[in-house]
């Protein structure tokens, strides 16, 4: 028998997630925060990891608020090795590709300011992430002028696409 289950990310506004899972959590929870410290200066964050033995989310950080919500979302995910990265200071495409190459990490499931649903089942052995939902669903076809204001934005920020 399978449940599902859809846990809410509970994070302030602004306020940046990456969901992913690892392995070996005793020490992975730590070098996360290391890479993160290292990786974006003046970030701030909290990261929260669930051990499968002996049954306990494990945290780290540098923002007693962050550190305390990762450490309650990761809780009620309750998938074993699954981290959660709660972050300010700095977005996911600044930390992701040092986050996905640390040899404990297996795999990202998502990254992201927007609101997040984590969907879990939950068997007689334990709990598994199957996906996360990254914001509302979009309802439309960007037009002509949307994409004129998307390129003109992201030309200001420093990027080219020509």
């Amino acid at each position: 028998m399978v449940k599902i289950e859809v846990v809410d990310i509970e994070k302030p506004e602004g306020v940046e997630a990456i969901i992913g899972q690892g392995n070996f959590s005793i020490f992975t929870v730590d070098d996360l925060a290391k890479t993160l410290l290292t990786t974006v200066p003046g970030i701030k964050f909290g990261i929260a990891m669930n051990e499968a033995k002996p049954q306990l989310t494990r945290f780290s950080g540098n923002d007693e608020e962050l550190e305390k919500l990762a450490a309650k979302n990761a809780l009620r995910i309750g998938a074993g090795h699954v981290f959660v990265v709660l972050m300010r200071n700095a977005f996911p495409i600044n930390v992701l590709n040092a986050v996905k190459n640390h040899p404990a990490v297996v795999m990202v499931y998502g990254a992201s300011e927007n609101p997040l649903q984590v969907i879990v089942a939950e068997t007689d052995l334990g709990r598994s992430v199957l996906g996360v939902v990254d914001g509302k669903a979009a309802n439309r076809i960007e037009d002509e002028e949307l994409k004129r204001e998307r390129r003109e934005l992201v030309e200001k920020i420093g990027y080219r696409i020509d």
